[in-house]
C-alpha cells in the first residue's frame, strides 16, 4: 500500500540524511587536519512505481564519495622537510611499520602533504608514522632510469646526518694579467708565481704552484711567457710546461693568441684549456684563448691574478636538507658542498578520487583510480613539490555548517513523515471502534 511506502520513505530518508550528517561530522572534526579531504555525501531517488495505478514510494539512498582530487589552501612552516604538492600530483610513502620491517616489501601509499623529520636511523618520518620514499641518485648526484609505472626503485628516504663528505678538484678556471712589459729587451725578467689550492681524492689540501717566466728579447719586445705547473703531491714534479703568446694587433692586443706545449696534457684552441695530471689524476685547467673570455692576458705592467675558480671541496659535515621544486632532495654540507641524494617523484592517477582512503591522510591506489605514472615534480600533469609548506584541511566550515542546518531539517520532516504516517495507520484503527 501507498501508506505502507510512506513510512518506508521516511525510514530512508532518516537513514540518508543521517549518513549525510555523519559525513559532515567527520569534515568539520576534520577542519584543522594537515591534508585532509573532505567527505562529500549525495542523494539518489529510488524509483518503485513506474507504472499507473497505486504510487508506490520508494524513498532514497546515500552515497559517499571523498573527494581526493580537492585541495586545500597552503600554509608555510618552519621545518625544510614539511612538504605539500602544488597544482596537482601525489608524494610516495609507506608505513614505518614495513620500512622497519627489513624485508624491503613496503606498500607505497600516496600523500598530498606531511611534515617529516630525520627518525634515530635518519629516516624522513613523519609524526604518524609515515616515510617519504625517493629515488636514491648515483654517487655523481644523477638519477638512474627507474621504471615510472611501478614503486620499483623507490626507496625510504634516508638522511645519513653523520656523513662527512668530500669532492676532489677536477676543473681549474685561472684569470690573470701578465705586465706587458716584462717582455721588453729592458726588463729584468723577474718570474711571476701564483699558487692555486686543489683537493685531493681523499680531501687533502694540495697546491699547483704556476711560475710564468717572461723572455726577455735583446731588442723589442717578445711578448711571450713560459708557464710551468707544478704538483706539491707530487714532490714539486713538473706536471706541465707550455710557451704562451700574445696578440699585439690593434684589434685583439693583449689577448691569448697561441700556447704550445712543452710537456704535459695539450692545449685545446677551442675552449682554451689544457689537462694536466696531478698524483691523484687529472684536472682541466682553463687558461683562455682567442675570441674567449676570461683567461690570462698581457697588458701595461700589472701582475694581476683577477679571479680563481674551481670546483671540489675539502672533507665537511652534513648541516641540512632541503627538497626543491623539482623533487631534488639536497644535502648541504659546511664546507659549502651540495649534493643531490635522492628524488622525490609525483604520483599522477586518471581518477584519484576513485582510490582506498586510509588513516593519516593516505590513499592506495586500486584499479577504479586508474594506472599511475610518476612524474618529475614540474612536468607532465603535476605541479610542484613546495618544502617549508603543509596542506590545509579542504573543509569549508562555513559551508558544512549550512549543510548541517539542510540535513537537521531534512532529518526532521522525514521524521514527521513517520509521525503522520503513524497517525493514519491509528486513524485506521479506530475505524474498527
Amino acid at each position: 500500500m501507498s501508506i505502507s511506502s510512506s513510512l518506508n520513505a521516511g525510514i530512508a530518508g532518516l537513514s540518508a540524511n543521517s549518513t549525510k550528517l555523519a559525513s559532515i561530522s567527520d569534515n568539520i572534526a576534520n577542519s584543522s587536519t594537515y591534508g585532509y579531504k573532505r567527505v562529500e555525501t549525495d542523494f539518489h531517488s529510488m524509483v518503485i512505481s513506474q507504472s499507473g495505478g497505486s504510487y508506490s514510494a520508494g524513498g532514497v539512498r546515500a552515497t559517499t564519495q571523498r573527494m581526493i582530487g580537492e585541495s586545500g589552501p597552503l600554509v608555510s612552516t618552519k621545518n625544510a622537510t614539511d612538504l605539500a604538492v602544488r597544482d596537482g600530483g601525489m608524494l610516495p610513502v609507506a608505513k614505518f611499520s614495513d620500512v622497519n620491517s627489513g624485508d624491503n616489501s613496503q606498500q607505497m601509499l600516496l600523500t598530498t602533504t606531511g611534515s617529516f623529520r630525520p627518525d634515530a636511523n635518519g629516516y624522513l618520518t613523519s609524526e604518524s608514522g609515515l616515510v617519504l620514499l625517493g629515488w636514491p641518485a648515483a654517487a655523481d648526484g644523477s638519477i638512474p632510469n627507474f621504471p615510472r609505472d611501478t614503486p620499483e626503485g623507490l626507496e625510504p628516504v634516508q638522511l645519513l646526518v653523520n656523513e662527512v663528505t668530500g669532492e676532489p678538484t677536477t676543473q681549474v678556471d685561472i684569470s690573470l694579467n701578465l705586465p706587458a712589459s716584462d717582455t721588453k729587451s729592458t726588463s729584468t725578467g723577474d718570474v711571476q708565481s701564483l699558487s692555486i689550492e686543489y683537493f685531493d681524492n681523499i680531501g687533502l689540501s694540495e697546491n699547483i704552484s704556476i711560475e710564468m717566466t717572461p723572455t726577455v728579447p735583446a731588442s723589442g719586445a717578445s711578448n711571450e711567457w713560459t708557464m710551468v705547473l707544478t704538483d706539491s703531491a707530487s714532490g714539486g714534479a713538473v706536471i706541465g710546461e707550455y710557451v704562451l703568446t700574445f696578440d699585439v694587433s690593434r684589434a685583439d692586443g693583449g689577448m691569448l693568441a697561441s700556447v704550445s706545449t712543452v710537456s704535459g696534457g695539450a692545449y685545446d684552441p677551442a675552449t682554451g684549456s689544457l689537462i694536466v695530471n696531478v698524483a691523484g689524476g687529472p684536472i682541466e685547467i682553463n687558461i683562455g684563448g682567442p675570441s674567449l673570455e676570461g683567461g690570462l692576458s698581457q697588458l701595461s705592467d700589472t701582475f694581476a691574478p683577477i679571479s680563481i675558480q674551481k670546483d671540489g671541496f675539502p672533507v665537511g659535515n652534513m648541516v641540512g636538507v632541503e627538497v626543491d621544486a623539482n623533487g631534488m632532495v639536497q644535502a648541504f654540507f659546511d664546507n659549502g658542498a651540495t649534493r643531490t641524494i635522492y628524488q622525490i617523484p609525483l604520483v599522477d592517477l586518471p581518477n584519484p578520487n576513485g582510490m582506498i582512503s586510509l588513516d593519516n591522510q593516505t590513499y592506495m591506489p586500486t584499479p577504479d583510480s586508474g594506472t599511475y605514472f610518476m612524474w618529475d615534480a614540474g612536468s607532465g600533469p603535476t605541479g610542484e613539490i613546495v618544502g617549508f609548506a603543509r596542506e590545509e584541511s579542504a573543509t569549508d566550515v562555513a559551508g558544512e555548517l549550512t549543510e548541517m542546518i539542510r540535513t537537521q531539517r531534512a532529518y526532521s520532516s522525514n521524521a514527521k513523515v513517520i509521525q503522520t504516517v503513524d497517525e493514519m495507520l491509528q486513524e485506521t484503527t479506530n475505524i474498527k471502534r
